[in-house]
């Protein structure tokens, strides 16, 4: 059913702009959905699929790989529970933050290891791992810089400071202390800033 092909890389936007498409017109399509049409199913998707993508992009560190399961893990939960859908806010806003919720679940599963990338070193080692070298030093850009953090720093930070997300509700989904997303948050700012500047440094 999810047949559509995801792009390369998502937007460079950073601003988290919402969906153009107009609530009414997605809620009727939610309603057939929830009733099992898939075609109303497949129409969401396809409205929706590119900015879901974005954010699980970013989260997942720009693996295209994982962020591509991770849509299509969001698209299948988001079918399994339209049925339930109360429709008492947005659909995209709906559909949104399931995707954060879906990735923040992938990130759960995985913090076993990353918390072992804990200073400024996990950084440099990340940032100057790609082959490509130079030609990658020189399109370095915000998006890039904030897929080498750390995965649960990188995290507060997509969420607090591009989705907009309220550290109680951070540390609630992470399973962390308030304290500790903000420190995470600190975190993630001075190692993106001590990135970007070595980075302008060289140009």
């Amino acid at each position: 059913m999810l047949t559509a092909v995801m792009p390369a890389e998502p937007p460079l936007d950073l601003s988290g702009v919402e969906s153009p498409v107009e609530p009414d017109g997605d809620h009727a399509l939610a309603r057939a959905a929830g009733r099992g049409d898939s075609r109303a199913f497949e129409a969401l998707y396809r409205r929706h699929s590119r900015r879901v993508y974005a954010v699980v992009w970013r989260l997942a560190g720009g693996q295209a790989a994982r962020a591509e399961d991770l849509v299509q893990e969001s698209f299948i939960r988001a079918w399994q529970a339209l049925p339930a859908f109360r429709f008492e806010s947005a659909f995209s806003t709906w559909l949104h933050r399931l995707a954060v919720n879906t990735a923040l679940m992938d990130l759960r599963g995985r913090a076993g290891g990353e918390d072992r990338e804990t200073d400024d070193a996990a950084l440099e080692y990340l940032a100057t791992s790609d082959t490509a070298g130079q030609r990658m030093r020189d399109q370095l850009d915000l998006e890039r810089a904030v897929a080498t953090l750390p995965e649960r720093a990188r995290a507060v930070l997509v969420l607090h400071d591009i989705e907009g997300w309220k550290h109680e509700e951070i540390a609630n989904e992470l399973g962390m202390a308030v304290g500790s997303s903000k420190a995470q948050l600190h975190r993630a700012r001075n190692l993106l800033r001590k990135r970007l500047g070595e980075d302008h440094e060289r140009d």
